[in-house]
């Protein structure tokens, strides 16, 4: 167990940790670790227990996971069902649990001033649970749920497949879905009853795959479009060496995607768009190493020279020894990040450490296995040796093997069939693979070796706007808070033909694809090294974001800047990504029906979003020809939006802004020129009519999924501080009793929230859920009398409630940053959508001081209440196969008073009027 704000061995940390740890035992023998961090805003604890899904009884399967959604229910001191996340969320904290294979974690966080109560409130699950028989039979449809929406699910299905080939008789072959003084002192008074059994912790010894589970290839048939090779090996588990790392050691290199990689290669001839090397469905006891290559139309085809390249690298690596240089590499890699990190939320912090306790000696529970120190060749030489021809299983996805397999997965319905191979036939599939030039990666130049602190003279608390030209503006923000070698820069390229129409989406899409594919064998390495970057496609251009260590930023951004500059299109990587985008069009069908409830949401409010079905409808006619053509105008007229935070000081950020403009506005022939004012893009939203509820109903795209979902949108103001903190009081206050109603209660589907919306500065709040048991129809319904019931609670709330509920949301708000990444999330989103308010948490935190229990209750009979003659609404409803009746039958329904059917999207669209855009024209700044 860790718990977040008896000496032994000292527990190694970060450099830069200034949080202070104790492990204790209690009585009991449960162990702790507490942890004090002065700079925290929150408190956090959670228990790990070593039993989960592989100790399921035969015939009892899920009985593991059953228990972890039963436990939260009650327990005889607090017998009030749901009063446990109720407390949680009232207090600005949340809750949540997880079954894995050997263990089981429960987890939550909390306002520091009410920790101890959920603590104790925590504690009681484990000493004296209730588990009444009609929260059980509920309990019981919620994991059903649960379990029927992965049905469809790929990663899912796979993984039990590879289970089910497995040792029937082996447990992986089962089927699971303040001071310290002060808190040491509340550990041991709320945790000391819980009983000793004097059990030591599950094991599951011995190999899961017998010789018949292994020289196999499967052929298995997915769910969504394209093919995919799973070459698998089971090997001795990494955590018995984690101080040497073979199995990293390994994933380093047969993962490597630089120049002579097995990536590269699989690339360079058109076969494969990705490949993972690395340990999964790993145990204490037996583990699986495994190469994942998600492959092309033609790889598909070039199955065995893939598999024969596999082991030819393979063999390159035994001919090449353990190399000690690549060792040191990779340990250094670890130890920079490891003494860099991150901070992270507190519930995350102490899940993981949880996790860690049960597997490590208490030296090492914040390390675990990240810091490679024991250079041990004889040991990563010995899991090298476990990648044999006569090890291995082939897991070979593909639409292609429709109605040419034998065999039927029990529990996902499956379609697979097994061939043998022998180590012979993999062989011959090496002397027969192309005979390119693999070799061992080089040194790695993008690893920092300057990690020293800016001087940043002033305390600048907030981004300020640093420089303004025809050709960009640029926001910047020293850190001044976390005191890490570590930037954040983004560039919003603002290209009015970008997304003019559907055949523009797309190939600006296929454009930043191309970019990034260019880009890989040169940049890995910077990802590699702790210096992330991405190229993504907007509605109204594209981004290019670069994160992590400042010391080689400025390197990889000219490189990427002059890629984009000098773009040419490749027709053979062109075709390549084109089937890619093409697969990725495909599969949308295959999303969850909230998921399409949500896109067809954002489809109807959000002006100029196309819909992805008219891009699929393009794809097929492209030519390399439309691109060549399509890039030139694109990057014509641009104006570029920077945000550049971190380790960076004021004259660097204005060069690097510098830099950019030289190699694309100031060459003599320009790749780009200034927009026009008429030019600056902005984002509009469709203003829904008040006293009206609009519905749009339609199919799920997947006639084989029961599935049904809804979303049902209320659209409230445009953004302003004192209706903000209205509307986020009322979604703080309403969250559980919504989850617990219409979940818990009703059991209309796992897939159940309350959750505020913001689009573009126009906010709202929806309620989306995802049922088998009622069609969309009968689930807005059941939302709406939870309204109806709701409101007469929010009438009887107390004056002590009110406040407690208030100062919880100023709580929320007042919670610092963790990281860099995470500021710089929330200023750009203040960028993004042109409000720019950077100051907007103190401001909303002292709305929140002057608002009243009235104005609330005012505020949701106006917005919120059903029936009120202001309300604005959108149900956006998604059928499933076990629903297609009732589509039917609404469909067909007279609409009544109050009520708006939406026929079709796009001619409503353009039929109402829009909100305003928060951004100006010049710059998006406004003087």
């Amino acid at each position: 167990m860790a718990v977040g704000k008896g000496e032994v061995e000292e527990i190694v940390k970060a450099r830069t940790d200034k949080r202070d740890y104790r492990r204790i035992v209690l009585s009991n023998s449960l162990e702790v670790l507490l942890i004090s961090d002065p700079d925290t805003d929150k408190c956090a604890a959670s228990m790990d227990v070593r039993v989960g899904a592989f100790c399921d009884p035969v015939g009892l399967e899920g009985l593991a996971h059953f228990l972890e959604h039963m436990l939260f229910y009650a327990s005889e001191k607090y017998p009030l069902e749901d009063s446990y996340k109720k407390y949680i969320t009232e207090h600005g904290g949340s809750t949540n649990a997880f079954t894995a294979g050997e263990h089981t974690n429960y987890y939550f966080d909390i306002n520091a001033d009410c920790f101890e109560e959920a603590l104790d409130r925590f504690a009681q699950f484990f000493i004296k649970p209730l588990m009444s028989a009609d929260a059980t039979m509920r309990e019981i449809k919620a994991v059903d749920s649960e379990n029927k929406k992965n049905l469809l699910s790929d990663a899912r299905r796979m993984d039990q497949l590879q289970k089910h080939l497995s040792h029937e008789g082996h447990s992986y072959h089962k089927f699971s879905t303040e001071n310290l003084d002060k808190v040491q002192g509340l550990v041991e008074e709320k945790f000391r009853e819980i009983r000793n059994t004097d059990r030591s912790g599950f094991r599951f010894p011995g190999q899961p795959c017998t010789s018949e589970h292994l020289e196999i290839i499967v052929k298995v048939v997915p769910i969504k479009q394209g093919h995919k090779l799973r070459i698998v090996w089971p090997i001795t588990p990494e955590i018995q060496h984690y101080k040497e790392v073979p199995c990293r050691y390994l994933g380093h290199l047969i993962g490597d995607e630089g120049e002579g990689s097995l990536f590269y290669i699989l690339k360079t001839l058109g076969w494969a768009t990705s490949l993972f090397a690395g340990e999964g469905d790993s145990s204490l006891d037996f583990s699986f190493f495994k190469v994942v290559i998600e492959l092309t139309d033609a790889g598909h085809e070039h199955m065995q020279d893939i598999v024969g390249l596999l082991f030819k690298y393979i063999s390159l690596l035994q001919q090449s020894g353990v190399c000690k240089w690549i060792f040191d590499e990779l340990s250094a890699i670890c130890e920079t990040k490891f003494h860099y990190q991150d901070k992270i939320r507190p519930i995350d912090y102490v899940v993981n450490i949880a996790t860690n306790m049960e597997l490590y000696p208490p030296k090492d529970w914040l390390v675990g296995s990240s810091l490679p120190s024991n250079f041990n060749p004889s040991t990563i030489q010995s899991v090298l040796n476990e990648l044999s021809a006569n090890n291995v299983r082939i897991f070979w996805e593909s639409k292609k093997f429709e109605n040419h397999t034998d065999k039927v997965e029990p529990w996902y319905e499956t379609n697979y069939s097994i061939e043998r191979i022998t180590s012979s036939t993999i062989q011959q599939w090496m002397q027969s693979a192309p005979n390119e030039n693999l070799h061992l990666p080089a040194p790695n130049v993008f690893i920092p070796t300057d990690l020293s602190l800016k001087n940043v003279h002033e305390q600048v608390k907030l981004p300020e706007l640093l420089r303004r030209s025809p050709y960009s503006t640029l926001w910047y923000k020293p850190d001044t808070v976390f005191l890490t070698p570590k930037a954040y820069v983004k560039l919003d390229f603002n290209c009015p033909h970008a997304g003019d129409s559907p055949k523009a989406e797309v190939l600006n899409e296929i454009f930043t694809e191309l970019i990034m594919d260019y880009l890989n064998e040169y940049a890995y390495y910077a990802s590699v090294a702790g210096l992330y970057y991405g190229i993504s496609h907007t509605d109204s251009g594209f981004q290019v974001t670069l994160v992590g260590y400042n010391h080689k930023l400025c390197i990889l951004l000219k490189t990427i800047v002059e890629k984009i500059a000098r773009f040419e299109v490749k027709p053979d990587r062109f075709a390549v990504i084109k089937e890619m985008v093409t697969k990725k069009y495909q599969n949308y069908k295959f999303q969850q029906p909230y998921q399409q409830a949500m896109r067809y949401c954002s489809l109807i409010l959000v002006d100029h979003s196309w819909p992805w079905m008219e891009s699929l409808e393009i794809l097929p006619h492209l030519e390399a020809d439309d691109l060549a053509k399509f890039v030139p105008l694109m990057l014509s007229r641009a104006f570029i939006e920077y945000y550049i935070s971190g380790n960076i000081e004021r004259n660097e950020a204005e060069l690097m802004v510098q830099h950019v403009e030289d190699i694309l506005f100031k060459e003599s022939n320009p790749v780009c020129q200034p927009l026009f004012p008429s030019q600056h893009l902005t984002n509009r939203v469709v203003k829904l009519e008040k006293g009206l509820g609009y519905f749009y109903g339609v199919e799920g795209l997947n006639p084989n999924d029961e599935n049904s979902a809804l979303v049902h949108y209320i659209q409230v103001h445009r953004d302003d501080f004192m209706l903000n903190v209205k509307l986020q009081l009322f979604a703080l206050i309403a969250k559980q009793p919504a989850f617990h109603q219409l979940r818990s209660v009703e059991q209309l589907g796992y897939i159940t929230a309350l959750r505020q919306r913001n689009d573009s500065g126009i906010r709202g709040v929806q309620v989306m859920i995802q049922s088998t048991v009622k069609g969309p129809g009968q689930i807005d319904l059941r939302v709406e009398a939870f309204l109806k019931t709701f409101e007469s609670k929010l009438y009887e709330m107390t004056s002590d409630e009110f406040k407690s509920n208030v100062n919880a949301l100023i709580d929320i708000k007042l919670e610092k940053h963790k990281n860099l990444r995470e500021e710089s999330r929330f200023y750009w989103r203040e960028i993004a959508a042109g409000t720019l308010k950077f100051d907007r948490r103190e401001c909303e935190v002292a709305a929140l001081k002057q608002l009243t229990q009235q104005e609330l209750i005012d505020f949701f009979n106006e917005h919120i209440k059903v029936g009120a003659p202001r309300k604005k609404t959108l149900s956006v409803r998604v059928y499933g196969n076990q629903h297609s009746s009732d589509y039917k039958v609404e469909n067909s329904e007279p609409v009544q008073p109050g009520s708006a059917k939406i026929d079709d999207i796009y001619s409503f669209r353009s039929s109402r009027p829009l909100y305003g855009s928060f951004k100006g024209s010049f710059g998006h700044v406004k003087s």
